[in-house]
């Protein structure tokens, strides 16, 4: 007997990004004014971003693999050094390490939450070490708007001599809460650094449209070691500085200072080489707009979720949704349910093609990354089986802000039609 089809209803992509008339304004105004890149709207976000996160500063860029380049260039890591980072996570993670030069030790995560634990970390680093590696940085990544442990991570970090670059593209609006139940710990809203980490502790953010909030491309690096952030900021601009620095030398040491010793308003100068990661004031007018309503999209998404655990409750064992870490608050990005394909007797390929027939749009989050061509080549076949379970169970539902409740309704529906 055929089922009958389902009503004619829009499709719902995995992720959207939810525009609003005061962030159409927002960027007009930027496109009549005088500045469209380099301008003050940059500046404004950064402030705003700073004092949201409860960091020291921020830096705006072009993208979220941008802030990695710079995260890693500015903390020093090059040839001979290691990075820590967790093989579920998207490619830029790694890539960027690799960039500047260094190797790249690839950590397991445990299977249902996606993350990279200490453990997992400490596994890394003994195998970096064993390959002669010297390790210099960990880079937790935290997966799908949920924190890796990271009062566990900064603790590793600090008695091991490591950096922290936390990768939260996925999390703005997340706040940690692994360190609530140490002495004088308590919640941390994630970009607001660990400053016990004495090799430096910066976090990057994505503004991509999918993610919480969007620039269209976007990116920044907070943190609140000044001599680090002017450094983060330096690079992100060619390695530029208006103002001479004490002790660099001069370009010009005739045409540097005026007869009062300030800098001349032509001046500038290269102490390294940097890259061209600036952000424009038009994509800044946009991202700068939506964190305004950050709190109410991670509320939207907490609210989606939340029906999501009841909707698909009655499908388990063979759906499960996310499994909540109890170390965080977290900011969803991701809905990524972990499906038993084998028991349903479906490829996960045929799932997502019925989903896509039913007007649902699926994605898979992530292939991991030791397993890409790349990785393999260099290292060989690394057994990381958690990461290897995660991805062979995982499929991202739709998640974002301008879903209706019944939508939720209308993907355990198409869910299970298709399952069964």
């Amino acid at each position: 007997m055929t089922e009958p089809p389902l009503p004619d209803l829009p499709f719902l992509p995995y992720g959207r990004q939810s525009v609003e008339e005061e962030d159409i304004a927002a960027v007009t105004a930027v496109l009549r004014g005088d500045w469209l890149t380099q301008g003050p709207t940059v500046a404004a976000f950064e402030r705003a971003l700073a004092a949201r996160v409860g960091a020291a500063e921020a830096v705006a860029c072009a993208n979220a693999t941008a802030a990695l380049r710079l995260a890693y260039s500015a903390l020093g890591i090059g040839p001979g050094d290691a990075v820590v980072v967790p093989s579920n996570t998207f490619l830029a993670t790694a890539s960027a390490a690799r960039h500047a030069g260094a190797e790249v030790a690839f950590a397991d995560v445990d299977p249902d939450s996606g993350l990279m634990g200490v453990a997992e970390a400490e596994a890394a680093i003994a195998r970096a070490r064993q390959a002669g590696w010297r390790v210099r940085a960990l880079a937790p990544v935290h997966y799908a708007g949920q924190t890796a442990p990271m009062a566990g991570l900064a603790a590793l970090a600090r008695a091991e001599g490591l950096a922290l670059v936390e990768d939260a593209a996925h999390a703005i609006g997340a706040v940690d809460l692994s360190g609530i139940r140490d002495e004088g710990g308590g919640e941390r809203p994630v970009g607001a650094g660990w400053p016990e980490v004495e090799a430096g502790s910066l976090t990057v953010f994505s503004f991509h449209p999918v993610k919480t909030i969007a620039a269209g491309e976007g990116g920044a690096v907070t943190g609140n070691d000044p001599a680090l952030m002017a450094r983060v900021r330096r690079l992100c601009n060619h390695g530029m500085m208006r103002v001479p620095e004490a002790g660099q030398g001069f370009a010009d040491p005739d045409a540097a200072l005026d007869a009062e010793g300030n800098a001349n308003p032509w001046y500038y100068e290269m102490a390294e080489p940097g890259f061209n990661h600036r952000l424009s004031d038009i994509h800044a007018a946009l991202v700068l707009s939506q964190l305004g309503r950050l709190d109410r999209f991670v509320g939207r998404r907490a609210r989606l979720m939340a029906l999501y655990a009841g909707r698909l409750a009655p499908l388990a064992p063979l759906v499960r949704p996310p499994a909540p870490v109890p170390w965080c608050r977290p900011a969803w990005h991701l809905c990524t349910a972990r499906i038993d394909f084998e028991a349903a007797g479906r490829p996960r390929a045929a799932v997502m093609a019925g989903l896509r027939a039913l007007g649902v749009g699926t994605q898979v989050h992530y292939i991991p990354v030791h397993r890409q061509p790349y990785w393999r080549r260099r290292y060989g076949d690394l057994a990381l089986p958690g990461a290897m379970s995660h991805y062979a169970h995982t499929l991202s539902l739709p998640l974002f802000p301008a879903m209706a409740d019944g939508d939720v309704d209308r993907v355990a529906a198409a869910l299970e039609r298709v399952l069964s």
